[in-house]
């Protein structure tokens, strides 16, 4: 059996494909990151609270808190920032992809050419509810629009990605 998955690169499909990232293959350093930011909002706050001298706002207390905040945005829209770096560092022509998965491996055909990718290279498989992410390394994954299926169900795919893939597909 042969699924067909036509996905666009688009700003939803890259925070998806940077969330899942972060929730499977960097989840240590994502969780030691955010740890250690924390702590630095945490003593920001201590350091700027106001002690025996008067409520006066000074310019040094004002970067404090500007850092903190700035900590707390960046942790608020971190996949949105990472999909954001992504899709400046995408190559032209490989905003559109095509994939076609049969039990011996898959191939995939964008504007600049056509790659065929074994299942072995897979280091974790991960779906949201549009989309069925595969993660290559730290930084390398690929997504595939789940509303845009041929050839099966999406509960099929998944059967059939995890059977070949053998690893289990994380919800993200």
């Amino acid at each position: 059996m042969e699924y067909t998955f036509q996905t666009n690169y688009d700003m939803e499909a890259l925070t998806a494909m940077t969330r899942a990232l972060r929730k499977t293959v960097r989840r240590r350093r994502s969780r030691r990151s955010h740890v250690f930011g924390w702590i630095i909002v945490g003593l920001a706050a201590l350091l700027s609270l106001p002690g025996r001298e008067s409520y006066s706002i000074d310019p040094q207390r004002i970067i404090t808190w500007l850092a903190a905040a700035a900590i707390v945005i960046t942790f608020l829209f971190e996949d949105k920032l990472n999909a954001l770096i992504a899709k400046k560092r995408m190559l032209p022509g490989l905003l559109s992809s095509t994939a076609t998965f049969a039990p011996e491996g898959y191939h995939s055909e964008t504007e600049v050419g056509s790659s065929d990718f074994s299942f072995d290279n897979i280091l974790a498989l991960a779906e949201t509810d549009r989309y069925f992410i595969f993660m290559f390394s730290h930084a390398h994954a690929q997504v595939y629009d789940k509303r845009s299926i041929l050839g099966g169900s999406c509960e099929d795919f998944a059967a059939f990605i995890t059977q070949t893939t053998k690893k289990n597909i994380q919800k993200v």
